[in-house]
C-alpha cells in the first residue's frame, strides 16, 4: 500500500469517529471543514433536515479579492470570519465542530479560531 493511500485510510477512520459524535440539529448545527491543497471551505449543516444553512469558501468571489491564495492560513482566517458573519445573519450562534478527519492544526485551526473570534460558539 502506498503512503498516500495509507494516509487517506487513516483520515477516513478519524472521520468516521468524529461523525459518530458530531451531529447537527436545528439548535446546534454542524460546522464541517473541507480542505484541498489550493483551497479551503466550510459549511454549517442541519443534519436533521439535510440542508446547508450557510457556507464560505476561499473560491467565493467576495473572498477572492481579499486573499492571495486559497491554500494558506490567511485564507482560512478569512473564510472562518465570513462564515461566522453569515451564520449569525442566519440566526446560528453555536455549532458542533466537524474537522472532517483533518488534524486540528494549521489551516483547520486558523479557520476555527477565526470563527470563534467572530462570534460562533463551539
Amino acid at each position: 500500500m502506498s503512503a498516500s493511500k495509507a494516509k487517506y485510510i487513516r483520515r477516513q477512520r478519524r472521520k468516521r469517529g468524529i461523525r459518530k459524535r458530531a451531529f447537527g440539529t436545528p439548535e446546534c448545527p454542524r460546522l464541517s471543514v473541507s480542505r484541498s491543497l489550493k483551497n479551503i471551505s466550510a459549511q454549517i449543516v442541519d443534519d436533521l433536515k439535510g440542508v446547508t444553512i450557510c457556507q464560505a469558501s476561499s473560491l467565493n468571489k467576495d473572498l477572492a479579492g481579499q486573499v492571495k491564495g486559497g491554500g494558506n492560513k490567511e485564507a482560512a482566517k478569512a473564510v472562518g470570519a465570513v462564515l461566522a458573519q453569515r451564520a449569525t445573519a442566519a440566526g446560528v450562534t453555536s455549532v458542533v465542530f466537524d474537522r472532517n478527519g483533518y488534524r486540528y492544526h494549521g489551516r483547520v485551526k486558523e479557520l476555527a479560531e477565526a470563527a470563534r473570534e467572530s462570534g460562533l460558539k463551539f
